[in-house]
């Protein structure tokens, strides 16, 4: 659970593209957007904030998003990797994580390791 995270991206274009595909199989939309950054979440609620950086922008961070159900975490895979992303765990259950911890995880364009979870 978190209120908003921001996150710095050298590609504000390629970033918005990769993670409105992967997001939206969440039902998440791009909620605002605009040359100083956008904000994706529930719609009229961003909580993901991309921020175009210039140069490097920085170590990569890691951001779990929930997800309704195990198909969602599925799509959320297949989209990110159809908008850019790399595959970083395919979906699955991770039995180390809890018996029913059920994610993927990709790269997003900037090296954030990103996962969506399902724990049912």
């Amino acid at each position: 659970m978190y209120d908003h995270i921001g996150l710095k991206v050298k590609n504000l274009d390629a970033s918005v593209r990769f993670y409105g595909a992967a997001l939206a199989a969440l039902g998440h939309v791009i909620a605002s957007r605009d040359a100083s950054g956008a904000g994706l979440g529930p719609k009229g609620e961003p909580a993901l904030w991309l921020y175009p950086t210039k140069g490097d922008a920085g170590p990569g961070m890691h951001v779990a998003f929930r997800a309704p159900n195990r198909a969602a975490v599925d799509k959320f895979h297949a989209a990110g990797l159809d908008a850019g992303g790399r595959d970083n765990g395919g979906p699955g259950l991770r039995a180390d994580y809890g018996p029913s911890y059920y994610a993927a995880f990709l790269i997003d364009p900037d090296g954030n390791n990103v996962e969506a979870v399902c724990l049912k």
